[in-house]
């Protein structure tokens, strides 16, 4: 049982503007009231639609330690379901990306169709009603292909977000696209470390030498070119020449935007240079920048002409978080004739095996009996602070509500 009167102590303890308090990253009951309070009501990013190419086709990830299912029917559509059987509550699917028939739990082999409804379960009686004991279902919403789900028994509104991407993401075709590369590992830290780490560039410039190539670290945290506005605005122009949308747009949980890579880049690749010969959008000749959107708790995108890449940080224990990676391509784009794999994944594994000792470091120091939350830097930590205080936000209507 969480202590909810501890969490709110530690909550008002935070300075505005200021990281968070140790606690707050590294208490056990801490991370089981962020399982509770954040992740299981928000929209979580899983993947993509191309993901589920026919009726089957499956994905089942742990999320804050919900065992859940998504699914495409035979109808086309994509549905999702809590992964526990609904006789003695076993995971019927194990985590991961396959195709079936039928879903089928392993234990006392109750069978469930693509809709979640039981259509078998042995010697259960003549009084037993198999309509009464369906999987119950959460919440999946895709938009423009991308694919997100959300365990809450009443999720925060979708459409406000998919209104703002969908334009945005609308050029990029998803649809025609393919899964190219998928990469994971564990980084030995907070989830809130690693999310922090992710959404500023601050460290950029001497930490990611390869990244700051393509990637304008100069910028503050909000994506302001300050003394290179003019540079945005011809940018900007050149962009609804050829009908693309740059935004920016934002709401609550999520910010989306379309902006220019560094002079001479048209991709964020280790030279610059597009890494793919069949691009995804052929508009501006494929010199068009990256979309990035990133949504709250866990992840963020990028989208050049030539592929996208996705990065979500998921939380496994205090002290551990699920890294992945995944990148898009063009589903005609023919790996060692179009693009090599390494040229195409090299600079995100580069930045993510170098955020993963920075961020590992950074626990180390937060542990210490030293450690006091230090001021953001507000031009290049903008993102991190707005991190930080929708989190404080988000926990805080928790408790609200549970007071109740």
């Amino acid at each position: 049982m969480v202590d909810l009167a501890r969490i709110e102590q530690l909550l008002d303890a935070r300075r505005p503007g200021h990281a968070l308090p140790q606690a707050l990253y590294l208490d056990p009951e801490v991370f089981a009231f962020d399982q509770l309070a954040i992740h299981r009501r928000s929209w979580i990013l899983i993947g993509f639609e191309i993901e589920f190419p026919k009726a089957g086709g499956h994905m089942a990830l742990t999320l804050a330690g919900a065992p859940i299912l998504v699914v495409r029917g035979h109808d086309g559509r994509l549905r999702g379901f809590h992964n526990t059987c609904r006789h003695r509550g076993s995971q019927i699917v194990a985590d991961g990306k396959g195709v079936a028939a039928r879903l089928v739990c392993p234990y006392h082999r109750w069978t469930y169709d693509l809709t979640g409804d039981l259509v078998h379960a042995a010697r259960m009686g003549e009084e037993f009603q198999a309509r009464d004991h369906g999987l119950g279902a959460i919440h999946v919403e895709t938009c423009a292909g991308a694919v997100y789900v959300c365990v809450a028994e009443d999720a925060p509104p979708f459409e406000p977000f998919r209104e703002a991407l969908a334009p945005l993401l609308a050029p990029h075709r998803l649809a025609d696209a393919k899964l190219a590369h998928e990469s994971s590992f564990i980084e030995r830290a907070n989830w809130k470390l690693a999310m922090e780490n992710a959404r500023e560039c601050y460290h950029c410039a001497a930490s990611h030498p390869e990244l700051s190539l393509t990637f304008p670290t100069g910028v503050s945290g909000n994506f302001d070119y300050g003394d290179e506005a003019r540079r945005q605005e011809a940018y900007n122009a050149r962009m609804a020449a050829v009908g693309l949308e740059v935004g920016p747009h934002d709401g609550d949980w999520w910010q989306a935007i379309r902006f220019p890579l560094n002079e001479g880049c048209r991709s964020m690749t280790l030279d610059g240079q597009t890494a793919v010969r069949r691009l995804m959008v052929e508009a501006g000749d494929g010199d068009i920048g990256s979309l990035r959107w990133a949504i709250e708790p866990h992840g963020f995108v990028h989208a050049t002409a030539d592929f996208l890449f996705m990065y979500s940080a998921l939380p496994l224990s205090p002290g551990e978080t699920l890294i992945v990676g995944k990148w898009l391509v063009h589903k005609d784009a023919r790996e060692g004739a179009d693009y090599d794999l390494a040229d195409l994944t090299e600079l995100w594994d580069r930045t993510n095996r170098q955020d993963l000792a920075l961020v590992e470091n950074n626990q180390r120091g937060v542990v210490s009996p030293g450690y006091r939350p230090g001021p953001y830097c507000a031009d290049a930590e903008a993102l991190t602070m707005r991190f930080t205080d929708w989190y404080c936000a988000k926990a805080r209507a928790y408790l609200e509500a549970a007071h109740v």
